[in-house]
């Protein structure tokens, strides 16, 4: 009997908690925002160049961080500087390839002016490339600043460009044969 008397005391505590939920106002549903639309054929092209491109940096930002960890040790800063020039050679080619996929164009009004901004700091990026690859291993950490200068001309042109252009990630792109 004693346990009986528990149960119903533990039974009865924890549903005031459910009993109190249930006599609050249930709060009214929040507008769910429109669903985005589907970027056009040549805006999805503008988007996947920029995946492309966005590769590239990527690699430059790994040499610049290889750079970064072996300021220490002139040997390593060495070899992290020549690998930053290599590195420098194969993103240039991602660059490359995704910027010519990039026509500005493609948007209207503000978002348009974003896409060239964009567009413009890639293209800064892509011009120092060949420097970057030639003086990579003689003068890492001067090459290593120059590139973060022009990334972060880059990363703000691309947040700015983001909040304002429809990116859907929703829908998959298909795979390119």
């Amino acid at each position: 009997m004693h346990h009986v008397s528990w149960i119903l005391a533990g039974a009865v505590l924890a549903s005031a908690p459910l009993a109190a939920q249930a006599t609050d106002s249930i709060p009214a549903p929040s507008p769910s925002p429109m669903a985005a639309p589907a970027p056009t054929p040549a805006q999805q092209r503008f988007l996947d160049g920029l995946r492309t491109a966005g590769r590239g940096v990527a690699q430059l930002k790994d040499g610049i961080d290889r750079v970064g960890r072996n300021r220490a040790d002139s040997a390593q800063l060495r070899m992290a500087g020549q690998r930053l020039g290599g590195l420098c050679g194969s993103a240039a080619s991602f660059m490359r390839q995704g910027r010519a996929r990039m026509s500005h164009g493609v948007y209207i009004d503000s978002v348009r002016t974003l896409a060239r901004r964009l567009n413009q700091q890639i293209d800064s990026v892509i011009a120092f490339l060949p420097t970057c690859q030639r003086d990579g291993g003689k003068k890492p950490t001067a090459t290593a600043a120059t590139l973060v200068a022009l990334l972060r001309g880059y990363e703000a042109a691309l947040q700015k460009f983001r909040e304002v252009a429809v990116l859907t990630t929703a829908q998959p792109t298909p795979p390119s044969r």
